[in-house]
């Protein structure tokens, strides 16, 4: 298979060796397959219960989780190559999971974080808890959160907008992820400051004025990014809706059948930046299809 143009070369995967865990690593192997990337598969022992584990009963129990987490990831990663004829590592460390996360993927240049939502030990509380907020903050790496089995390529992604200057950088991170995909371009926009405005006593045909020219000039700013992208025609629709975006966003991955949407780590302003991850919590809790927070590219 010749990979598409602008690959990912390296990707890591962190597992908890769980079931639940499974997706994450199956759509990485996919994935590796597809752009011609190493995959590297991670398990983290966190440091802190293995201490505790050497001084109550010594350091024979702890190296014996540590040799067993080996096993079992290498038996992984050999299922992997096999069935999904991908370039597959495997690596056990110890410490605190967001550090040593950082740190391996720097070590192994990945260009994408690879993680499940729904882990039974220390990826629930990566995804579902702080730690996943201390990952977002300290990475300059894409993150991908697994919810599905890895069955197909993606087929149909719902990518949120907000306009800031790196949104191009982030639909180009986007597309290395699921460049046969079909896109939908989605903004939501609301009337700024409709509640004063009403307050103030401006009339509903002026307020629905407003409202159509927000409508209109997202869709155009929409058309703009997709052109400045080079994408075909018949391989994307706009989709503007007035409203939350954290509630449009499930709701529309939902109507629209998407299994994978995007999401921006940072906005055009500190306050959006709060806005986002509101919006990445909101879409993690409540959505069903897998998740990519696309990072800020490095300065």
């Amino acid at each position: 298979m010749t990979p598409p143009a602008d690959t990912l070369q390296s990707i890591l995967a962190a597992t908890d060796l769980s079931p639940p865990a499974r997706h994450a690593a199956e759509r990485a192997a996919r994935l590796a397959h597809e752009q011609g990337a190493v995959l590297t598969l991670l398990h983290v022992l966190p440091q802190g219960p293995l201490d505790d584990l050497r001084q109550w009963l010594g350091g024979t129990l702890a190296q014996q989780l540590h040799d067993d987490a080996r096993r079992e990831l290498a038996a992984l990663g050999s299922e992997l190559q096999r069935a999904r004829h991908a370039r597959v590592r495997w690596r056990v460390e110890s410490g605190a999971v967001p550090a040593t996360l950082d740190r391996v993927a720097e070590d192994c240049a990945a260009e994408l974080l690879v993680v499940g939502a729904r882990g039974a030990g220390f990826l629930r509380r990566l995804v579902l808890g702080t730690t996943a907020e201390r990952l977002l903050r300290r990475t300059t790496r894409p993150l991908l959160v697994v919810r599905q089995a890895a069955h197909e390529r993606y087929r149909r992604v719902l990518l949120a907008l907000d306009f800031s200057p790196w949104s191009a950088q982030v639909l180009a991170q986007a597309r290395r992820v699921a460049p046969q995909a079909h896109w939908v371009l989605f903004n939501a926009f609301q009337v700024p400051f409709e509640e004063k405005l009403r307050f103030a006593g401006v009339d509903d045909a002026t307020v629905a004025l407003y409202r159509h020219q927000a409508r209109a000039q997202a869709a155009a700013r929409l058309q703009a990014l997709a052109d400045a992208a080079g994408l075909a025609r018949g391989r994307w629709e706009p989709c503007v809706i007035e409203g939350d975006p954290s509630l449009r966003l499930v709701e529309q991955e939902q109507v629209l059948d998407c299994d994978l949407t995007i999401i921006g780590k940072h906005g055009q302003s500190a306050a959006e930046d709060l806005l986002l991850g509101s919006v990445t919590k909101h879409v993690l809790a409540e959505g069903a299809a897998d998740v990519l927070v696309a990072t800020r590219p490095a300065a």
